[in-house]
Order: C-alpha cells, then structure tokens, then sequence
C-alpha cells in the first residue's frame, strides 16, 4: 500500500500554502529522492496561450527552493506538442511559457524543453510493455539524473483526467513518441489548405513527401513518424489522424511512463494540485469554469497511487452547477464521466497498476 501525502487549501498566518508544498514533499521523500549535484527535472505544463489553469509559477519557485535546499540542479521542463500549435517547438514553448510567468526570474530555474529545437531530440528507450517494447522519450529527460512531476490535476477529453501518469508518459514523450501513442498512421495533408510552398519536403529527412498537382501527398510507407512536418508548415495543412481508441491511447501512456521512468523509480517523486479542476486540458487556448471548488495537494513517490487519491478527492467532492459537468454532481458521482461520458478513465490506473508503475491501493495521509 503506497502513501499518499493529503493537504486541503487552508492556510493561515502561522502556515501558508507554500509551506504546506515544502511539507508535503518532504514526507513524501523528497530528500530521498533528489540527491546533491542532481540535475532534477521538474516536469510540469507551461499552459498553452490563453490557458489560465495552468500551475502557478509562485508554486514551481517553491518546488524549486525546495530542490535546491538539497544541492541538486533544478531545471523546469516540458516537451513539444503534437499539434501545430503554439507550443510545437522550442522557440515558440519557451516564448509561451516566459509569458505565462515561467521566466528564470520568478521560478528560479532555468527552462528547458526535453525534446530539442523541433521535437525530435529523443532517446529510445526499451521496455517490456504489453503493447510496446520501446519507447520515444526526450534526451533530457533520459538524462537527467532525477525527477519532479508538478501536475495540475484535471478533466481530460481523451483519458478522462490528466494526472501524474500522463505528465510522465505523454509529457515526456518526444514527438515521435505523442505520435505512436495517438495514431497507428502517417499525418495528413489537407489538400485545401495546402499552398505548395515547398517547405514540407525539404524538411522531411525520409523523402515521404512529394507534390501531385502542386499539393504535397505524404507517402505513408516511408513515414517515419516524427511529425516534423507539422511544425513546419506556415498554413497548418498537415495534421495528426487521430484514430488510436481512448482505451488503447491510455494503455501505452502508462507504458510511455514506464519508459520514462526507466532507471528513476527510485528517483521521482510527484506532487499533483487538485485546483482549479478544469474540464479540459491546458493544452487549450482557453480555460473552463472549474467543475469542483479547490480541494488541495497530494503528494508521493508512486505515480499510480497519487493518481487514483486525487480521482478519489474529486469524485468525493460536490460538482459545481452551470459548470460543463452535466451528471455526478452528488459526493461520489462520477465527475469525469460527467464531463466525458465515453472515457474509461479507469483504464490509466489499471494498466498502469499492471505494468508495474504503482499501486492502486493506497493509504491518505492527510496533513
């Protein structure tokens, strides 16, 4: 049974909610986890433009100071998106994340994106899934030496809720590795849209792109599923198929997770924030009306665990009214359904239970 650290938002003069962060990660075991002359991933979301339910940088800082209380080397991360949009590559997340407050002067730590300049930075990692074998994950990530998952706890349209688990498996992932995970196919080119500038193939190192009557085709054969297409048509023509189910899409996150753990299990840590519980992804330029009030801030070592709490915490709670949930409202209904009814959101727990990430059953210690 893993433990998993409980703090509500109360706070005082005595006890702020910074304080209440410093002391869940250190009965977690943060000291156990980061050592002196780490370089420490910290894993968290920049929030796309627009978003405002994105973690506040005042909370990464404290992480931070916490981290850096130990002698190890902090740095905030994230990886580039699949989608063509403001964060899909270095130049443009890091521009995004400065301005959504994450600059070296208030988090005090540098930024870094996992997966290089374009997204295509990445290390394969060999697993023993049920479904892969090897995973695409982002060099600095592989390479740093230990991790800390800051995660906004909240709705998600295609696994039901993000927590801890798809911070670590889709949020490490390189671009290549967010492709295998949503799509079994090779990306499409809206012909419609299309302008034939020419800039698609050049930048293609497989030769899958040619031009048919002034149109780039993608020959899906040769596609090698880096995505780097995407990121570099001006007029947003080429585009993910999304055609992997949800159930499957969740399945080889918890995988992905696994990859990206591979040689940290012993050396990460998570702290999830039940606030501002929005019913869709930060990934959105805009943000919902949260559908619970703030509930707090668990924290541990297992990633399955503190996931299943915090589904647990907000299931528990009562919905909010003219919120976008439309069924669960009581304590112990079924907010995620309630947003997304098709979402076997269980699944991310289960499998990741079974391949080994963590635990299900765990012990709330609240503090």
């Amino acid at each position: 049974m893993s433990k998993v650290f409980f703090s509500d938002m109360r706070a005082g003069h005595k006890e702020n909610l910074f304080d209440k962060i410093a002391k869940l990660l250190t009965l977690a075991g943060l000291a156990q986890t980061v050592a002196e002359g780490d370089l420490t991933a910290v894993k968290i979301h920049f929030g796309e433009k627009g978003n405002h339910t994105y973690l506040r940088p005042v909370f990464a800082r404290r992480v931070v100071e916490e981290i850096k209380k130990l002698g190890a080397l902090p740095f905030l991360t994230d990886s580039s998106t699949l989608y063509p949009g403001q964060r899909k590559e270095a130049i443009s997340s890091l521009t995004c994340a400065i301005e959504n407050g994450f600059d070296y002067s208030c988090v005090g730590a540098p930024l870094v994106i996992s997966d290089g300049l374009r997204g295509v930075t990445e290390t394969e990692v060999a697993i023993d899934g049920e479904i892969l074998k090897k995973t695409y994950i982002g060099t600095e990530i592989v390479e740093a030496d230990s991790i800390v998952a800051m995660t906004h706890f909240k709705c998600h349209e295609l696994t039901g809720f993000g927590g801890a688990i798809k911070n670590i498996g889709m949020g490490c992932a390189s671009r290549k590795g967010k492709l295998v995970q949503h799509s079994t196919v090779a990306p499409e080119v809206a012909a419609k849209i299309c302008i034939g500038c020419g800039i698609c193939p050049r930048s293609c190192a497989h030769g899958a792109i040619t031009f048919v009557e002034g149109k780039a085709v993608i020959d899906s054969q040769k596609c090698a599923g880096c995505s780097r297409c995407i990121t570099v048509c001006p007029v947003k023509a080429i585009n993910i198929q999304w055609n992997e189910a949800a159930d499957l899409v969740m399945r080889k996150m918890a995988e992905y997770a696994k990859g990206a753990l591979t040689g940290k299990r012993d050396k990460a840590i998570y702290i999830n924030f039940i606030t501002q519980v929005s019913p869709a992804c930060d990934c959105y330029g805009h943000a919902d009306a949260p559908i619970v009030n703030d509930i707090g801030i668990c924290a541990s070592t297992d990633p399955v665990a503190i996931d299943q709490a915090c589904a647990d915490l907000v299931n528990g709670a009562r919905g909010n009214e003219g919120s976008a949930l439309q069924s669960g409202h009581e304590p112990g209904g079924d907010k995620f359904r309630g947003c997304w009814p098709e979402i076997p959101w269980e699944i991310q727990l289960e499998h990741g239970e079974k391949v080994g990430l963590g635990s299900r059953t765990y012990e709330l210690v609240k503090v």
